[in-house]
This record gives C-alpha cells, structure tokens and sequence, in this order.
C-alpha cells in the first residue's frame, strides 16, 4: 500500500509499505477514505515529538469502510466508520469512567517507559504518533490497522460525506471538550487563543452551550474571519493589545473563561516567547508557553482555565502565582473522543454543527508532503488540508 512516512524534521514522503495484518481477535482493518492533517502533525513534522523512527506512517485523523475485521470486532465488512485518533481498550479503569485517552492497556509495555517517567504515568495509544504512545502506524495511509475495533470507531450513515464527518476523528470532539471544560453558563465570555482547526470549533463549541460573547484572538486575517463567521468576535493581537480589549469587552472584569488552542508552539516576538525559542535551541525546556500565560493573565478571578492545546514537556516560568492569587481552575488532557462521537454525529446529521467550512485544501494521498508543508508555512490560507486515497473515488 501507499503511506505516508516520516524520514527526519521537515522531511516526510509517500511511500509503498507492507499492508497491514490482523494481528488481535479485536483487530479490524479499514480502507481509509479520507485521512486529515492536524496542527499537532506540524509537532512531529517540526522535529519537537521525541520518539520518532525513520520509515513511521503518520496520521491519527482518518475514516474509511471495514476490510477486514477479527473475531472480537463489533465491526463488520463494509462498515463506513470514523476511527479515534486515541487508541483505547474499553475496559480498564479509565476506559470504564468514561477517560478514553487516559486508556492503561492500549500502550504497550515495551514503550511505556519514556512518558511514564516523564508524566508519572504511561500515556494511553495514539495511531501515527510517536514510540511514545506505542508506535501505531497511522491513518495517512491507504489502509490501517484499528485496534480495539469494538471500542473505537463509530460507523457513519452514507448519506453524510466524508468531508462532513471526517474531524470526528478529532478537532470537533477536541474544540467540543475544549468547550466544555469551561464550564459555561449563559452569557459566560470565553476567550480563545489561537483560531486553527481546534479554536474554531472551540469557539462553534462555546456558543452553542450558550456563551454570551466568544472572543476569537489571532493574527491571520482569514482565519479570523472564519472565527466571525461562526459568531465570534475577532482581536488580532498584532493590531490590537489584547489584555486592555479584553477588559474593556468585559466591563474590566476579564473572560469568565478562555481557552488555549495553540499549545507549546506558540509564535510570535514577545520577550517571553523569545526566551523559550532560545532555551528550546540549547535543549533547555520544551514547551512554548506564551499564550497559556497570556490567557492565564487574562482570565478574571474565579475564572477558568482550558487547554486543548499539546504540550508535551516543561515551561519556564509558568505564572503559578496568577493561578493560586485568581483562583483559577485549569482543566487539560488529550480528548475523550469515544465519549462524545455519538452525540456530535447526531448534531451533524441534524445539521446544528457544520465542519465543512474549515477545509481549505483537498489533496490525493500522494501529494500528502506538500499538504504538510503547504499547512505550516501558509497558515492563513491554508486552514485543513484533507487527504483523499484512490478507495474515495475523489477525482479533485
């Protein structure tokens, strides 16, 4: 089959490679349809996740129909599913409450070491992300391996098109929990850092559970014009001293909310943010943290504290302070994705959450390193990059 692979920072290539194989009675095999390129792809392309080998297949947001499927699968040939891009078995401690990405059994033995040490505790299985969360090879690809078939993947009716269901995968669930750990009450004010794939359906997300005003802060135009279209009001923080329009679109009061949807690549030339950049260049510290501090600084007293956004390692001068002095309540985590598929795909079907509006780029699977390269150097107008295999009958 034809896969995309990463072969070193900045360089990935689509390659023949073996087809997958049934390997567990829970295994299913799908025929991916059509298979996206997320921001926290760019994370891997960068060089920033550790854990990458030459030759690993990418991917972790993909759909496609059911090939083939072992005994212990609840899926069945034929089936037209969306697959979570977290990998969970269904039956651990965390699976039963409901913390699908927190999984214990999903990563293997042999590769729990380095994030156990580093978190304290093993991360859960992702598809094409890393050694450090097992290895799996991923969806940007003409076929895959599912494991836990009967735990994962919701089948989807065929009058919805891929393109309509295909970021249950991830973003939506991802912007929706974003959302929702907020805790929004009527009227709230949610502020989002960052207007990529996931704070947009963030912001979708925080007005529908009834916000009063979502304030939608970037720097590119059309991105922020995406945001306004959803009902969002756009800052673009080069214009625009932010923390000041904050107060003063809260009656001095702050955001009762705000969400950090850039995680630790954030941009920009804030002395902050350039002191992580240069201790980033020496190996000191990881993670880029200016929006997280800029939307702590932000968020009213008593407020809260989202992060969907990755961050992976440590940060420099995180503002401990503001949280302990404000009362801040900070809620993060990788999505629970399995837990709010099937309420989105019915908000989808009903046709209250639109998702198409987001994509921007529709690409074959071959041309897969141009869609990443095109995604992290032309943010603006590059918004989602949607790859389409032979098997979708997309012809462009």
């Amino acid at each position: 089959m034809r896969a995309l692979t990463w072969q070193g920072t900045k360089d990935v290539r689509v390659e023949t490679v073996p087809d997958p194989q049934i390997l567990n009675p829970r295994d299913a095999i799908i025929e991916v349809t059509s298979t996206a390129i997320c921001g926290s792809d760019l994370h891997i392309y960068d060089g920033v996740i550790p854990g990458m080998r030459a030759g690993d297949i990418l991917g972790h947001e993909f759909m496609g129909r059911v090939v083939d499927a072992g005994r212990g699968s609840s899926l069945r040939k034929g089936q037209r599913v969306v697959v979570p891009f977290t990998i969970s078995c269904g039956t651990c401690f965390f699976c039963a409450s409901g913390l699908y990405s927190a999984c214990d059994n999903s990563n293997p033995v042999e590769t729990q070491d380095a994030t156990e040490t580093l978190f304290g505790h093993a991360m859960s299985g992702i598809f094409g992300y890393s050694h450090l969360t097992g290895g799996y090879a991923g969806g940007q690809a003409e076929y895959v391996r599912v494991p836990f078939s009967d735990v994962g993947p919701i089948p989807v009716p065929d009058d919805l098109p891929d393109d309509q269901v295909l970021f249950l995968s991830d973003i939506l669930p991802t912007g929706w929990m974003a959302a929702e750990n907020c805790d929004i009450r009527p009227g709230d004010t949610v502020a989002v850092w960052g207007c990529g794939p996931v704070g947009l359906f963030a912001a979708q997300s925080a007005l529908l559970m009834g916000a009063g005003q979502v304030i939608a802060i970037d720097h590119h135009p059309h991105r922020l014009d995406l945001a306004a279209s959803l009902g969002a009001k756009p800052v673009n923080y080069r214009e625009t001293h932010v923390a000041e329009a904050l107060l003063e679109m809260t009656g001095g009061i702050g955001p009762d909310a705000v969400i950090d949807a850039v995680g630790m690549e954030s941009h920009g030339l804030a002395p902050d943010r350039v002191m992580d950049r240069a201790k980033q260049a020496v190996g000191i510290g990881v993670d880029g943290i200016h929006a997280l501090r800029a939307a702590i600084h932000a968020c009213r007293k008593g407020g809260r504290v989202s992060v969907p956004g990755v961050h992976g390692g440590f940060a420099d001068t995180f503002p401990t302070g503001a949280v302990m002095q404000k009362g801040l309540t900070l809620r993060a985590g990788q999505t629970h994705v399995q837990r709010y598929m099937p309420s989105l795909l019915h908000r989808i079907a009903e046709g209250e959450i639109d998702t198409t509006f987001l994509i921007s780029h529709r690409l074959p699977l071959e041309e897969a390193a141009r869609g990443y390269e095109g995604f992290r150097d032309e943010q603006d107008r590059w918004t989602k990059v949607v790859l389409k295999t032979p098997a979708s009958g997309w012809s462009g």
